[in-house]
């Protein structure tokens, strides 16, 4: 890391510090080359002194690099932490201080992201916290191999987490042992790797038309491995994404379909587990793989509109209860379609409003069930005129989606009546560019416009939002 104190950054006027003379029975601290330090960091002190001021001194300087770290000031974080780690070693108390995890995880911030840094001072760095971290010999393990898999070395994250494995230091061994599951997790996640890199080379060749025996066996081997590991790891409760899709995707190859599923159903379902909405999209897009009863989906979907009702699969999940004999499915999917256009995101998703457009427009028709749609706008009436049915949002709309904005002035004339501005704007619009849907729609508005006053609860149509 002292390599960074060589270059100096332009914009900063450079403040050399040299101490006075020593004096008999003074211990001076050495002259520093720091932007910025306050005296009292570089002023000559007694040990007496400097043991009474170091803790002050310490946070000072701690805070300097966080200042630094902040403002992307690698360079000036590397002098600051350079100066905190010679403060440490010229502590005079009685306690041993070692690296403690807060050099660390600030030195590997700023050798990530220093412009002069190489993997050669990363690793360099990281093996001295290794050897001087017992404690935390494999959350550092981990860090590392996280590194070198973001530059692209994964044959040697594979060596690091392997040795890693095979690490003993008495009881310390059973202390880390949930940084050991994950050093093993991530291992079988790399052996997964290897398992679909083979795998790929199996098809292309199948389709060539010979056999490679030995490439099969390799992807035989790294399977055992990578399910071993895949396995234990998805058994301790906790958020196991990738490990459990990788895992999944090898059963499937494998034809063990209901291993998979009772992995996805557990993953789901258990309560141990904290609320996931992934779990329940791995289970669904399973069950679609596998062609499962609508029942089925529906259910995992029910749970994902309960955890997150702007989930993209909401579309999804509508379609398939608009498609139901029953009543309440229907209904549901009304509710599930108003709440997804509840958040911004999908303020302007067209297949949304068609969804929502086509079942308000089915049920006007019919005149049946209008109470579902007063249901879902009342709560809506008073946010919703201005959040979606604005007149600078009709015109947006029209210059930008000519479909949304047909999509959404139908829903916003049944809601708001023949009057409302959003719907006379872009039905103006559309009649004067002879669009004949859109001389079908104004059409359709004004046949239905009582249906408003309906919903609405008013008595005439004098009282417009």
């Amino acid at each position: 890391m002292d390599s960074f104190l060589d270059e100096e950054e332009a914009v900063m006027a450079p403040v050399v510090v040299k101490s006075p003379p020593a004096q008999a029975g003074s211990t001076l601290l050495p002259a520093l080359h720091l932007p910025f330090l306050p005296p009292h960091l570089y002023r000559p002190a007694s040990s007496h002194e400097h043991k009474l001021n170091f803790k002050k001194s310490k946070e000072v300087c701690l805070n300097y690099i966080q200042d630094a770290m902040l403002q992307k000031q690698w360079k000036r974080a590397a002098e600051f932490l350079t100066f905190y780690i010679e403060s440490l070693e010229k502590d005079f108390s009685t306690a041993y201080m070692g690296p403690s995890e807060m050099i660390w995880r600030i030195g590997t911030e700023i050798l990530c992201h220093h412009s002069h840094s190489s993997m050669k001072q990363f690793n360099s760095f990281i093996e001295q916290m290794k050897t001087l971290g017992v404690k935390r010999y494999l959350k550092v393990c981990l860090e590392h191999a996280f590194h070198l898999l973001c530059n692209g070395l994964i044959d040697e994250a594979y060596q690091n987490l392997s040795l890693a494995e095979s690490w003993r230091f008495g009881e310390q061994t059973a202390i880390q042992d949930k940084e050991m599951k994950l050093i093993q997790a991530y291992r079988g996640l790399l052996d997964y790797y290897s398992w679909s890199k083979q795998k790929n080379i199996l098809l292309e060749h199948s389709q060539n038309g010979f056999e490679d025996l030995s490439v099969e066996q390799e992807m035989h081997s790294c399977f055992r491995k990578a399910a071993v590991n895949l396995k234990e790891i998805i058994k301790i409760p906790g958020v196991w994404d990738l490990f459990v899709k990788c895992y999944v995707d090898l059963l499937e190859f494998y034809g063990d379909h209901n291993e998979a599923c009772q992995v996805l159903n557990e993953y789901a379902y258990n309560s141990k587990f904290p609320a996931n909405p992934n779990a329940h999209v791995y289970l669904y897009q399973f069950l679609k793989r596998h062609g499962e009863s609508k029942k089925s989906l529906i259910s995992a979907l029910k749970i994902l509109h309960d955890i997150v009702p702007s989930h993209e699969l909401m579309i999804d999940f509508n379609t398939m209860l608009q498609k139901s004999k029953k009543r309440k499915k229907r209904q549901l999917g009304l509710e599930v379609i108003f709440a997804a256009l509840d958040y911004a995101g999908w303020k302007e998703n067209v297949k949304a409003w068609s969804c929502l457009a086509r079942q308000v427009k089915q049920i006007v028709i019919s005149e049946k069930h209008l109470d579902w749609i007063k249901q879902e706008w009342n709560s809506r009436k008073d946010w919703w005129p201005a959040f979606h049915f604005s007149r600078y949002l009709a015109k947006r709309n029209w210059q930008e989606n000519e479909n949304l904005s047909y999509e959404k002035a139908l829903v916003a004339g049944i809601l708001l009546g023949k009057d409302c501005k959003y719907f006379k704007y872009v039905s103006h619009q559309g009649c004067k560019a002879r669009v004949k849907r859109f001389r079908i729609l104004k059409k359709f508005v004004n046949k239905h416009n009582p249906v408003y006053l309906r919903i609405s609860g008013l008595s005439d149509s004098s009282v417009q939002p």
